[in-house]
């Protein structure tokens, strides 16, 4: 079968011949969305590694079961601890895959998975948005941060403050229902992300960035405040002061995909894809065929401002 496969971490993954998958369920895959996830494995970047090379990559994907339903399948260490999904063909356990409704586009089931379910999850699962909060999305111009912007206005937050650099994509957030937006350019962040937020500072905090724009929210952020941390583009670290937390009694919550258990994530993705159905959250979703894998590969690794998916059918 044919398959996109990595030899050497940091190039990307060529179009070869591969065995047939075998041991498990064998899925006819028909979609794969890209994430910075996938490049960093590709890359050697991931803190917990990467398969045994070569290896095929695509953590997350839409595919037919043997009898021929259609599913989503992500998670049992798919592209991060062996072959993925970026194949004709794919292995995984015959419990794995989410049924899908019929009238969903594998495109837009895809997005919906990693990185859909990151911006969904922070805002109604993890600390889940109330009608009087007031949100502040850091990293609100990337796939994650604009889920994360519609959804806590479709929970009903009394309002939603997106962050970012890339100021066409910020403009993208305001018309996805964002009440504000404020550029990582300005010079007292703290200062701007308070005003943005109006009341005494935002309420709930999506931080996707963490570093100096996360400490700066915190600082800015109102009593009792709650954030959701599930990312580090700005920085690893953050120094925050004691009395930024205690002080105020703020709550910081951690995030991950992979920390959820798999009913919940199944629960959950089925209620974001009803929306994504509705029209109510929508994704910027751009499709490659398989045969241009390395370079919608590459575009990936520089930041695609657009959720990538390749199609296999």
């Amino acid at each position: 079968m044919r398959a996109a496969v990595i030899s050497e971490l940091g190039k990307p993954p060529e179009i070869t011949e591969r065995p047939e998958p075998a041991g498990e369920a064998i899925y006819e895959v028909s979609a794969v969305a890209l994430n910075p996830l996938d490049i960093n494995v590709g890359a050697g970047r991931y803190f917990a590694g990467h398969p045994q090379l070569p290896y095929v990559p695509g953590c997350e994907g839409v595919g037919r079961a043997p009898d021929g339903t259609r599913v989503y399948l992500f998670g049992d260490g798919l592209g991060l601890s062996r072959d993925g999904l970026l194949a004709e063909r794919g292995a995984a356990p015959a419990d794995l895959g989410i049924p899908l409704p019929d009238a969903v586009p594998d495109e837009v089931a895809a997005a919906c998975g990693i990185a859909g379910m990151a911006g969904w999850m922070c805002v109604a699962w993890r600390a889940p948005v109330r009608r009087d909060d007031r949100v502040l999305v850091l990293g609100a111009t990337s796939t994650v941060g604009l889920v994360a912007t519609q959804t806590a206005k479709l929970l009903g937050a009394e309002r939603v403050v997106a962050v970012g650099r890339n100021p066409e994509r910020l403009k993208r957030a305001a018309e996805l229902g964002a009440d504000v937006t404020v550029s990582l350019e300005e010079d007292d962040l703290a200062a701007a992300f308070k005003e943005a937020a109006g009341g005494d500072g935002p309420t709930h905090i999506v931080d996707t960035l963490w570093g100096p724009p996360a400490a700066a929210a915190i600082q800015a952020a109102s009593p009792g405040y709650r954030v959701v941390q599930l990312g580090q583009s700005a920085a690893a670290e953050a120094t925050l002061t004691s009395a930024a937390i205690r002080g105020k009694m703020g709550e910081i919550y951690g995030y991950s995909d992979f920390a959820v258990a798999a009913n919940t994530y199944r629960e959950q993705y089925l209620r974001l894809l009803g929306h994504a159905a509705a029209g109510e959250i929508v994704f910027d979703i751009e499709t490659y065929p398989f045969e241009r894998v390395a370079e919608a590969w590459e575009r990936q690794a520089v930041g695609a401002n657009a959720k990538l998916v390749m199609t296999l059918t």
